[in-house]
Order: C-alpha cells, then sequence, then structure tokens
C-alpha cells in the first residue's frame, strides 16, 4: 500500500458509535503490515480479535497506523492467510498419512473350492513352481468340456504340467492350485471373472460369462 493513504474516518465519527470495533479490526487486518499487526496483538480471527480487544486500544492502533505508515504492501501475504495455508498443508498431509497407514484393499476372491480328498505335507505351491495336475471341467450344466483323466479303454494319460501363478492358465486355477497340497483332490467352482470372462472360449466350448466347475487333483509340485 501506498503511504500516501488517508484515514477511512473523521475524528468525529471516530468519536462516535457509527464505526465498531469489527469496522476497526476489520479494517487494521486489511491495511496493517503483519508487523504491526503482531505488534499490536491485532493477528488472528477476525472474530476473536473482536471479541477480545478494547475499543480504545483499536483506535489507538488506527492513529498509530498512520503515524508509522506501517501499511501492507502489495505483495504481503496476511499472517491470517499464512496460517490458512500452513493448516490445510498439515491436514493435506495428515490425509496422506491416514491414507499410507489405511491396508490396501483385498480382492474378493473369485473362486471357491471343497476338499475332496486332503493331500500330504505342510507346504503348498508358490508362484513360479512347476505344478503337475489331473482335471476334469464342467460347464454349469453339467456339461463335461475338457479332461486329462484317462477314461476306461483308452491308455494312460499324463498329468498337466506348468509353472503356477505365471497366467498359464486361467486365474482360479492359480489361485486355487497355491492353496493346494501334495495329493490334494479338490472341487472348485470358479466364477467368469477368473475364468474366460465375458468372451468365453468357443474353441474349449465355453460360452461368454461361464462358471466353471473342476476337479483338480495336484499330483506333485517343485
Amino acid at each position: 500500500m501506498s503511504s500516501e493513504i488517508t484515514p477511512k474516518w473523521t475524528a468525529e465519527e471516530l468519536a462516535g458509535e457509527g464505526v465498531s470495533k469489527k469496522d476497526l479490526v476489520s479494517y487494521l487486518h486489511e491495511s496493517g503490515s503483519n508487523a504491526f499487526l503482531l505488534a499490536h496483538k491485532l493477528n488472528g480471527k477476525l472474530a476473536s480479535v473482536v471479541k477480545t480487544a478494547k475499543k480504545p486500544a483499536l483506535l489507538a492502533a488506527y492513529k498509530n497506523l498512520f503515524e508509522t505508515k506501517q501499511f501492507r504492501s502489495s505483495d504481503e501475504v496476511s499472517a491470517t492467510e499464512i496460517k490458512q495455508e500452513k493448516a490445510a498443508v498439515a491436514d493435506s498431509s495428515a490425509e496422506q498419512k491416514a491414507e499410507a497407514a489405511e491396508p490396501a484393499a483385498v480382492e474378493e476372491p473369485k473362486y471357491t473350492k471343497h476338499v475332496i480328498k486332503k493331500g500330504t505335507g505342510l507346504g503348498s505351491p508358490v508362484k513360479g513352481d512347476r505344478v503337475s495336475v489331473y482335471y476334469s471341467g464342467w460347464l454349469k450344466n453339467g456339461t463335461l468340456f475338457d479332461s486329462n483323466i484317462t477314461t476306461k479303454g483308452r491308455k494312460p494319460s499324463s498329468p498337466l504340467v506348468f509353472k503356477v501363478g505365471t497366467s498359464t492358465v486361467i486365474r482360479g486355477w492359480d489361485e486355487a492350485l497355491m492353496t493346494m497340497k501334495m495329493g490334494e483332490v479338490a472341487s472348485v467352482l470358479i466364477q467368469p471373472e477368473w475364468a474366460y470372462g465375458q468372451r468365453g472360449l468357443a474353441a474349449g466350448g465355453i460360452p461368454p460369462n461361464a462358471t466353471l466347475k473342476f476337479e483338480i487333483t495336484l499330483v506333485r509340485f517343485d
């Protein structure tokens, strides 16, 4: 602000009841520098200052402002604005810390497993392990669409071998197998999201959005 600013109110107006404490504090907040407001204990929220300040002290501060010409420069940020900015930064930081502290959402499993025959040992396959499995798969209506289990009169089949957890097979298989023990036989019902989804697998006889049922035997893993 320029040092040539003229008083807002005349002496007569200040002496009367027309100028309230709120008027004075508002003007001093808008016009006085931070140093001036601090020196006169006028920094803080408008309502708080109006409540605690005495009018004679405000009148004296108003007069002193023009005597000392400690007006706010055009690029000076008010102490109140600084506090508000710091508070906003602190709130943002607190929110970020709270978000960081919150546990990541756990995806709801898209399959259910029922153990038909318990396996042996304490461990289960982990991502990257090579697993050997026998399986049969049915549509929800009971139609068998695939199996590698030997049928009567045919040559003995070999188990399917692949690395589990590497998306070589559908996700429902990967997830279920990593909960199984050596030799375990399980019935696994897999929802479309973790099977063949909206596209299905026409070549395998699986329609779009199909829920699939498998009987899986984990022969071995290493």
